[in-house]
Formats: C-alpha cells, structure tokens, sequence
C-alpha cells in the first residue's frame, strides 16, 4: 500500500509541476507567459487557434510559431522542473527506505553514510546535466534558479512527510496485532 500512496504522489507531483509551469509558475519572473489549462491539455490544436500568442522569454522567440511554446525547446524549463522533481522526490525516497516502519528521526539521516554519498552524487550528476551546457543540449534541459530549486523541494519534500504517516499508521497496526496476539495466548 506504501509503494502505492508513494508512487502516486511521485507521479502527481512530477505532472504538477509541468502544468503549474505552464499555468501559474510566477516566482522567477522570467517573462514566460502563462496559459489556461484548457489550451495546455490541448496543445496539439495550436495551430488552428487565431488568437494564441506568448511571449518571448530567455533565447526563445515565439513570434514567427507561438506553437513552439510546446516543443522541445519550448517546454524545456518545465521538463527541467519534473526531471528534477522526479530525482529530489527519489532521493528522499531513499532517504524513506531506511527502514519501513522506524521514523528518519528515531533512526538518523546518517546512520548509512553509503547511502549520502549515493545522494549526493546523484544530485551532482543530476546539477551537472542542468548546469554543464554540453549536457544541456544532450538531455534537454536548462539552467534553474533559486526559485526553481524552491519550488523543487517544495513539492518534493512533502513525500517525506507521506510516508512518516504511512510509517506510524504500520508501527501502530503492528502494535494492535502483538497485543492482539498476546491476548490470545
């Protein structure tokens, strides 16, 4: 049932922040415009809107093909932002499977120095294919800001706090059961 709560929010959140970047992300206030959810999920009918129009942000030039606001490199902030969401979400996860019902804050972050090292070399390597502009081009993705990494850690984290609860909701079933058992003996 953990993996299921746990997967599914993976999977909300890394959605959530594509959508939200296209429809409500204001913080960085980089000049990309925002649009309706509605032209969002039906982005593949661009071409037969008469009134679409987006601004220019960064390099990107919209003018000649507004529809390009949803193609590779038009939607490359946005696929930055669940790639990294999907990788910091995983890090915690592994930071989560510590132990399947001990809380992190009975056992300690620390108590597998393997496993902060693993984490952080996967956020460099994840940094390295924001940052490194050799990288960028190969995978896609642009450089992000401290309102991004914001952002980030904000829908992030939350998976921590999930599966705390889903923790203490086993460690009291298995509580219930002992004393159920003992009962019976």
């Amino acid at each position: 049932m953990r993996y299921c709560v746990i997967g599914t929010y993976v999977g909300l959140a890394t959605v959530f922040v594509f959508v939200y970047w296209y429809t409500g992300y204001t913080w960085p206030n980089d000049g990309h415009s925002l649009i309706s959810f509605e032209k969002l999920s039906n982005w593949s009918e661009c071409h037969h809107w008469t009134d679409f129009k987006v601004s220019n942000y960064g390099d990107y030039n919209f003018d000649k093909d507004p529809c390009l606001y949803f193609s590779s490199w038009g939607k490359a902030k946005a696929s930055t932002l669940s790639l990294s969401v999907l990788v910091i979400i995983e890090m915690f996860n592994a930071l989560n499977a510590l132990s399947d019902e001990s809380s992190i804050l009975t056992m300690g972050l620390f108590c597998n120095p393997y496993l902060i090292v693993a984490i952080f070399g996967s956020v460099t390597l994840h940094c390295m294919i924001c940052y490194v502009p050799f990288f960028g081009k190969i995978f896609g993705t642009v450089a992000l800001d401290r309102y991004d990494w914001a952002l980030i850690l904000l829908v992030s984290f939350p998976v921590v706090i999930l599966d705390e609860i889903l923790k203490f909701i086993t460690r009291r079933k298995t509580q219930r059961e002992l004393e159920e058992r003992k009962k019976n003996q």
